[in-house]
């Protein structure tokens, strides 16, 4: 399948997410996005150095601007189980305005096209990195990386296509 692209309409899928009372609960990408602008950014791994040190913080240091630009909602998806996001979240706890949601089985990664298999690596599939400014369900900016780099999918990177 071809990756998502800018005019694609965003797909539709569950993830994954604990709630303000910590329950489990299985949401909905449309029922997050429809009507909104928002950011939805992967990242290959809960807890791996790149995501953990830079592509998320950059998004929580930056989400006062981007919300100032009419950012709605920021999404982080990975490919891991509800807890493991969880667990991430946490250790930010500075953070007011970043979603963690868990694409577990990797469906919703697979219907954007950006699965990358780390097989080799001992990881599985994974989600390639990426950032997505959608508004409306449809894509304005596909900011997708190639495999082990980080120069493209930033919270600079979508403030300059706001």
């Amino acid at each position: 399948m071809a990756p998502i692209a800018v005019g694609d309409v965003l797909p539709d899928g569950t993830l994954a997410c604990f709630d303000a009372e910590d329950k489990l609960q299985q949401v909905s990408v449309h029922s997050l996005a429809a009507g909104k602008k928002v950011i939805i950014f992967g990242v290959p791994g809960a807890f791996t150095p790149t995501c953990s040190l830079k592509h998320v913080p950059g998004y929580i240091e930056k989400a006062g601007e981007l919300k100032s630009k009419g950012v709605d909602e920021i999404i982080c998806i990975s490919v891991n189980d509800p807890f493991v996001m969880k667990a991430w979240a946490k250790t930010y706890p500075e953070n007011k305005d970043v979603k963690f949601l868990a694409d577990g089985s990797a469906k919703y990664t697979h219907a954007l096209g950006l699965e990358l298999d780390l097989s080799e690596k001992g990881l599985g599939t994974r989600s390639r990195r990426f950032a997505l400014l959608v508004e409306d369900l449809k894509v304005k900016a596909a900011n997708v990386e190639a495999a082990g780099e980080f120069s493209v999918s930033s919270a600079d990177d979508i403030l300059k296509a706001l």
